[in-house]
């Protein structure tokens, strides 16, 4: 009998998640079934592109995991239930239930409004492809000396900012940020970034949080008004909250809490990766919400359940940070490098090279999901019998 793993969701950790399990163990032993309710892949790292007007390259799943054995099946996730191994799905057919051995939960992130008044119900965001589009509609509706104001300071927020901002110079485009502009990088880093915000006329409000947003206008903590036809609220990431109810252990921010190789501290069975889970990185602190950090705990999950099922010794890679990579535009960039746990270097690359440089990893990125194993040959393994994994586990563990 084939043992029944689910993975759900096909963002980047999913989908990576699902492929490497498909090269590292029998398609004869294994059933992998990916659960989602888009047939393509969506570069979350371009949407920023999507928003400001240009068009992305499909990338269908069904050529992607062709040959492979991974089944796709379209649907919404309505609810997992980790105590009963069910998993219950929304798709064409109606609301299913599906049964697993084991589990990969890579449901992800969405949209944070952060409980400002008024985000929700007039702000845009770009943290899926529904919000994307429907930025880049009213953003293509807006008259020339219109105004945009994007929120947030982070990786999100600039590379919006400077997109619209390049993409829409008849625009009036300005950034409002929490801190100083940039203050996570380093000196070099955080020059670049002012001479490309002036050079394309962004407006930039800092050490301002704000406190309300209505359907014209951005109001701060302070009581200063700023004018806002669009505004695009980029502070940060939530977890999906389907994760409160799965009956995993969870960490205080909600996310469900792993250890070293993505598997939940409470069910065995279950592996968390990506925004979903939340484990301790270089120097003990949580890994951030990124692809950076998600891509490698989908990589150590996936290798982890291959090798306890086939019962064999746990592969255990610490995962660690090199760079920041931030598009401004086309034709600008900024390469921060950063230590192993993510505190900027004084190294930094700038201008058409890191913008060349920056292109590379968001293609390299969406390689890797059709390669999961980086274009290495994997070993595929047999499912030992269970007293064989039983045996490997205890001995892991003594």
């Amino acid at each position: 009998m084939q043992h029944r793993i689910i993975v759900l969701g096909a963002g980047y950790t999913g989908a990576v998640a699902a492929g490497r399990l498909a090269r590292r163990l029998h398609r004869e032993d294994v059933s992998i079934t990916l659960v989602n309710p888009e047939s393509d892949f969506v570069e979350r790292v371009r949407l920023h592109q999507l928003a400001a007007g240009q068009d992305l390259a499909p990338r269908p799943f069904a050529e992607m995991f062709a040959g492979t054995g991974v089944e796709l099946k379209l649907a919404k996730v309505a609810a997992v239930d980790a105590d009963r191994k069910a998993v219950t799905v929304d798709g064409a057919a109606g609301r299913e239930e599906l049964a697993y051995d084991s589990l990969v939960y890579a449901l992800g992130s969405g949209w944070d409004h952060g409980g400002v008044p008024g985000v929700a119900e007039h702000a845009h965001e770009v943290s899926g492809r529904p919000g994307a589009l429907r930025l880049r509609d009213r953003l293509a509706a807006l008259e020339a000396g219109r105004t945009v104001v994007v929120v947030g300071g982070g990786l999100t927020g600039l590379e919006a900012v400077t997109e619209i901002a390049e993409a829409r110079p008849d625009l009036d485009v300005a950034l409002v940020v929490r801190g100083a502009l940039g203050d996570w990088l380093s000196e070099k880093g955080r020059d670049h970034l002012r001479k490309v915000a002036g050079r394309l006329g962004i407006t930039v409000h800092e050490h301002r949080s704000v406190a309300a947003v209505a359907a014209d206008r951005v109001t701060t903590a302070d009581g200063t008004v700023l004018p806002a036809d669009v505004t695009v609220w980029t502070t940060g990431f939530a977890v999906h909250p389907l994760a409160e109810a799965t009956g995993l252990a969870l960490a205080a921010d909600g996310r469900i809490a792993v250890d070293a190789t993505m598997r939940s501290v409470s069910h065995p069975d279950v592996y968390a990766v990506g925004d979903a889970a939340v484990t301790a990185g270089p120097g003990g602190e949580p890994l951030r919400m990124s692809c950076a950090s998600g891509v490698p705990m989908a990589w150590q999950a996936a290798d982890a359940l291959a090798a306890r099922l086939a019962g064999v010794e746990v592969p255990r890679v610490p995962i660690r940070y090199a760079q920041q990579c931030v598009s401004l535009g086309r034709g600008e960039g900024l390469i921060q490098f950063v230590t192993a746990d993510d505190r900027a270097k004084e190294k930094a690359l700038t201008g058409r090279f890191a913008a060349f440089y920056k292109e590379i990893v968001c293609k390299g990125a969406a390689w890797g999901v059709a390669h999961p194993t980086l274009g290495v040959p994997a070993r595929r393994r047999r499912v030992a019998r269970p007293e064989v994994r039983d045996a490997a586990r205890a001995q892991a563990t003594a």
